[in-house]
């Protein structure tokens, strides 16, 4: 054997080894649940909002033989089948819709809805129900309508059956924010969220037994009633949404915010600006949660205010 030879046998025997080696996308043949919790995450979450579909989700596509046609709207969409799970295996990688799955927080796969879609998603067995956002394919089994994260699957307590009988009624917002769920009647997006993950999912938002009973008051006397005693020594929590120079446009936009948020707004005015402030909250859970969205939908400068 030639020198030349030799090399270019080792050449291969180097690509063949590196090739062997190489994990495949899922480093995982059985999917599981986290060998561990992370400590001290709890999911966000989910508030249905107005999302355009990805049209590259819309083209026909075949699994194991399967043609499977995505429908054009989920608009009063509901069903009810079986629901499984997915969680290990497929942390960290996309999803169909291009985000990154998060085993922890409330999200699902479904074969056909728009993506990306939002929906509720009752377990039959026992009358507990979330909100998912759905942006992933699958599941690809018979007999099963709509895989769920672990986390979602934890919430809905089937964890350890593995499936459960769930009902899926999709959440339709639409360019002019009116929420359809399944096939009930449409109605303003300010008169849904009360219903919605910030009341329904109390348990996220309420971090210790004191705040439990400070919500239960909350929706007991809601904040469009005056409250019989107030307070005026103790520091209340607002959220400063945004500074403007004209008085109407914030005026005109601390309407709608109230409207969208369920919270009373005011604007504190200086000669320059006219700030717009969000609350006050009763619970710091409830304004980190409502800070969190506004910074993600068009204010990134919203902050916290103690006044």
């Amino acid at each position: 054997m030639t020198l030349r030879s030799f090399l270019t046998f080792l050449l291969c025997c180097f690509l063949l080894t590196a090739c062997t080696s190489t994990p495949s996308r899922y480093s995982m043949k059985v999917d599981s649940a986290p060998i561990t919790l992370i400590p001290d995450h709890e999911p966000t979450p989910v508030i249905p909002k107005y999302e355009p579909y990805r049209l590259a989700n819309m083209r026909p596509y075949t699994i194991n033989g399967i043609d499977y046609q995505p429908i054009v709207t989920g608009k009063g969409y509901s069903e009810t089948g079986n629901a499984s799970w997915y969680g290990q295996k497929f942390h960290g990688h996309l999803t169909s819709n291009g985000e990154i799955f998060d085993m922890y927080e409330f999200t699902a796969a479904h074969k056909t809805l728009p993506l990306p879609s939002y929906a509720k998603v009752t377990n039959t067995q026992n009358g507990k129900s979330l909100i998912v956002k759905i942006n992933d394919r699958g599941p690809f089994h018979p007999n099963r309508i709509i895989d769920l994260s672990f986390a979602a699957a934890k919430e809905l307590d089937y964890l350890k059956t593995g499936t459960a009988p769930v009902r899926v009624e999709v959440i339709h917002v639409s360019e002019d924010n009116w929420v359809s769920v399944g096939s009930h009647k449409p109605v303003p997006l300010s008169e849904f969220l009360p219903a919605s993950p910030l009341m329904v999912n109390q348990h996220l938002l309420a971090v210790n037994e004191s705040d439990k009973q400070l919500l239960d008051e909350k929706q007991k006397n809601p904040p469009h009633q005056p409250a019989s005693v107030t307070n005026t020594q103790q520091k209340q929590t607002y959220i400063q949404v945004i500074a403007l120079s004209n008085k109407a446009s914030a005026e005109q936009k601390a309407d709608g915010l109230g409207a969208l948020y369920q919270q009373q707004t005011t604007i504190a005015s200086t000669e320059e600006l006219h700030k717009i402030l969000l609350g006050p909250f009763h619970l710091d859970s409830m304004a980190a949660l409502a800070l969190a969205d506004l910074r993600e939908n068009g204010y990134p400068n919203a902050f916290l205010l103690h006044r």
